[in-house]
């Protein structure tokens, strides 16, 4: 950026609180060294809890040391992919710190998608290895026939829980769902004999910071699941970089509340390895409910939760809120969708903690920009950029042009945290980053006096339900395959619990007759439960451009028109 550029000027500095700095001075520290580190520091801490069962940093590292040891007797070494479909349980923090400690590459994969979407990420990752959940591993047997996936482990909600809880666990889980019976498979093992038939291996493999740690996925416009490659400098200077912009909380003396799903980026960086990071307590949440949230702050006394915007906004609804000691809780972060500004001020006066917003990408591991902790919180904001994070805007058809302040633009990022790049895809990449090291977000954005930044709209027609990305060309597709549906396009409407939900618009074929209930449910069929539509609109025509491709853009004009 050229010295007059209102950008490079970075006013945003004066409002970093005190000890904050411009820059970092990064130390090259690899992922699974951050838990020899804690491990060294403090081997008696608890490091884990799941359901009242925990475990000490010693024991979460030796656990560790044994699922490396399995798998390298396994033959799985530096490079080869295993994937992780799990949600947060104990043995998913153990498969990963395992999987990047013998130089392999991490794929988180999302539990609720369908065979459909992980056929692909499993494909595309090349993974030969799976860890996976007993409610999963029955269809996992049989989607590994279209993979080169060799080996499956699986892991049950029961494997690591206090005595008396095991105890009951066999004779309600699975009323409830939590268990399911295994059928008998070659190269399928239980999670603790796996890991039980080998002595634990502390050494590490020879890795270099800028090897890939892991691909993690993500949609894209055209629905097609790309592969981020995240390097250990890309994860390990992100923990840095969050650990420097909350300066009032120390290693060793927090709890944090592990109910962002590990398996996105956002719960794997701010949760699991900022924990894993600062030894601090991690209670860990697989199902994110308000229930269980506000019983495990309550009870663990949890003092830091990253959380999405539908998590804040069920505990305040649920009716244990009012009743509930939140007390202990001192910082929240706040990421994936706009968090309203009635819920931030609710949740802080009830909890007496204070809430930052925050924005970021799969493609920047994911924080880039975050309101300051103590500091000036603007409202609707997503804060000024993190140390060693350069941001600007650009004009939307000249990526060279730099807009004026307070003008509408593209923002771009630049900062150690941007990925390496796109699994197998060159011609991605080359539009995402440019050649000076920027990276496109495809977000349109503004910057005020202050530095601070503002998201205003977004060029891809992504769709933010719940806290995940819903790509509309997905569903399309999906509904396009229908022998029913002559033509289909989905769009985000507003949701007062999810942010956005998905509503489709439908054309049946001449003859043809469907209802709203059959579409919902033939989707269904071939997509995760929160890619659903809410809502069915059928129609005669859809607003479409002079070369006949379908104006997402009208239909929702048409929509907020209404």
């Amino acid at each position: 950026m050229s010295d007059q550029s209102v950008y490079s000027q970075k006013k945003w500095l004066k409002f970093y609180d005190q000890g904050v700095p411009e820059n970092l001075q990064f130390k090259d520290i690899l992922i699974p060294q951050y838990l020899e580190l804690s491990t060294e520091k403090f081997p008696d801490k608890t490091a884990l809890i799941f359901q009242g069962y925990s475990l000490t940093f010693m024991e979460l590292s030796d656990m560790v040391a044994k699922f490396a040891a399995a798998l390298k007797d396994q033959g799985i070494g530096k490079g080869d992919s295993v994937a992780i479909l799990l949600p947060n349980v104990i043995p998913c923090v153990v498969a990963y710190y395992a999987i990047l400690k013998i130089g392999a590459v991490a794929v988180f994969n999302n539990p609720l998608y369908s065979d459909r979407e992980l056929e692909h990420q499993f494909t595309d990752s090349n993974s030969t290895f799976l860890i996976t959940l007993d409610l999963l591993a029955n269809r996992m047997v049989q989607l590994r026939e279209k993979t080169k996936i060799n080996t499956i482990v699986y892991t049950s909600i029961g494997d690591y829980l206090p005595f008396a809880k095991r105890l009951l666990f066999p004779l309600v889980a699975k009323k409830r769902g939590l268990a399911a019976d295994v059928s008998p498979a070659k190269n399928l093992h239980k999670f603790k004999d796996f890991i039980s038939r080998c002595a634990p291996d502390h050494t590490m493999a020879d890795i270099k910071m800028d090897d890939v740690a892991m691909y993690q996925y993500t949609g894209g416009t055209t629905g097609v699941s790309k592969g981020v490659m995240l390097t250990h400098r890309n994860i390990s200077y992100q923990i840095q970089q969050l650990e420097a912009w909350f300066p009032g909380f120390d290693e060793g003396d927090e709890i944090m509340l592990g109910a962002l799903p590990f398996f996105h980026v956002f719960g794997m960086s701010v949760s699991m390895n900022f924990a894993i990071r600062m030894a601090w307590t991690n209670v860990l949440v697989p199902k994110p409910q308000p229930e269980p949230l506000l019983e495990s702050i309550s009870k663990f006394k949890v003092s830091f939760a990253p959380l999405v915007p539908t998590m804040y906004i069920g505990m305040l609804a649920h009716p244990d809120m009012d009743n509930t000691d939140l007390s202990s809780i001192k910082g929240c972060f706040s990421g994936s969708a706009p968090l309203p500004m009635d819920v931030i001020t609710n949740f802080q006066e009830k909890t007496g903690s204070i809430i930052v917003e925050g924005f970021g990408l799969t493609e920047s591991t994911p924080v880039a920009l975050v309101n300051p902790f103590h500091g000036t919180r603007k409202q609707g904001s997503i804060g000024v950029p993190i140390p060693s994070t350069e941001c600007k805007i650009v004009d939307l058809e000249d990526k060279t042009r730099e807009v004026a302040q307070g003008e509408p633009g593209e923002l771009l990022i630049r900062g150690p945290q941007v990925m390496k790049r796109y699994l197998g895809k060159p011609e991605a990449t080359a539009e995402t980053i440019t050649e000076d090291g920027f990276l496109l977000t495809g977000d349109v954005a503004t910057m005020d006096e202050d530095g601070y930044f503002y998201i205003v709209d977004r060029i891809k027609d992504m769709i933010l339900s719940g806290g995940y990305n819903v790509y509309p060309r997905d569903i399309d597709e999906v509904l396009f395959d229908h022998p029913k549906i002559l033509e289909a396009c989905t769009i985000g409407i507003p949701h007062p619990k999810r942010g956005e939900a998905i509503k489709a618009f439908v054309i049946l074929k001449d003859g043809e007759e469907m209802t709203a209930r059959e579409v919902i449910d033939y989707c269904g069929t071939k997509l995760a439960k929160y890619k659903l539509p809410v809502e069915v609109e059928f129609r005669q025509e859809l607003p479409k451009s002079n070369v006949g491709k379908i104006l997402r853009k009208d239909l929702r004009a048409q929509e907020e028109a209404k």
